[in-house]
């Protein structure tokens, strides 16, 4: 089934400590935001891209489209101050079809897989919502105040990635009545959760990280090196 992908790239990372966003930083020889976008490039099931960008960097991504020959980018939506209202402006730029499936994706991970996304793709076409994960593998403690609280059961616990995929209903759905509320969600998933509807979950990579830190771009680094042997 085809589905279309709305890439997020207007954030700041600031925990990156660069000077330039972070998916512009070059992984490789090529920016990280190309190389995740390459990966819907060229999944034959991906029907088109939508990027959203901050707005005095929109030139700068158009022009990097048009460079690297990304022709499944259909469209460019503007950033907003928090993540909802980028994911939102990003939906508003899609087809008005209420059963095509849509992803929202992170344009830092650039390690996503033609595979995981299938997945992904399949179980919100059953269930309408769904999200790849990882099962967490260090014991997580609940804390306050910098005091345990209680140990939580690992075996339970899963780390959220993206792409989290839905049915476009869904999703327009949970983030309409998430405005009227003025409920902020942690990821799209968790607005779907509060409504109510069931959001499978899809085991994902533990390749499939977000590069967030100069360390992640270390491990990306190797990552790369190690897929050119």
């Amino acid at each position: 089934m085809d589905y279309q992908v709305v890439v997020l790239a207007a954030g700041q990372g600031k925990r990156m400590g660069a000077d330039t966003n972070k998916v512009l930083l070059d992984l490789a020889g090529a920016p990280v935001i190309v190389r995740t976008l390459r990966v819907f490039e060229t999944d034959p099931m991906c029907s088109g891209i939508v990027i959203v960008t901050r707005a005095d960097e929109a030139d700068q991504f158009r022009a990097l489209v048009q460079h690297y020959h990304l022709e499944k980018v259909r469209a460019f939506a503007e950033g907003g101050k928090e993540r909802q209202e980028s994911v939102c402006s990003g939906l508003e730029r899609l087809p008005q079809d209420p059963e095509m499936i849509v992803l929202i994706h992170d344009g830092a991970r650039p390690f996503i897989t033609h595979a995981c996304i299938a997945k992904a793709v399949e179980s919100a076409q059953e269930y309408g919502a769904a999200l790849l994960a990882v099962p967490v593998k260090d014991t997580i403690k609940q804390a306050a105040h910098l005091e345990v609280e209680k140990t939580l059961e690992r075996k339970s616990l899963w780390a959220a990635q993206t792409p989290q995929a839905f049915r476009l209903s869904v999703i327009r759905e949970a983030h309409q009545q998430s405005a009227a509320a003025h409920f902020m969600g942690t990821d799209d998933a968790s607005l779907v959760e509060r409504l109510g509807m069931p959001v499978a979950v899809v085991e994902g990579s533990y390749r499939n990280i977000k590069l967030t830190t100069p360390e992640d771009l270390l491990i990306a680094q190797l990552f790369m090196e190690r897929e050119e042997e």
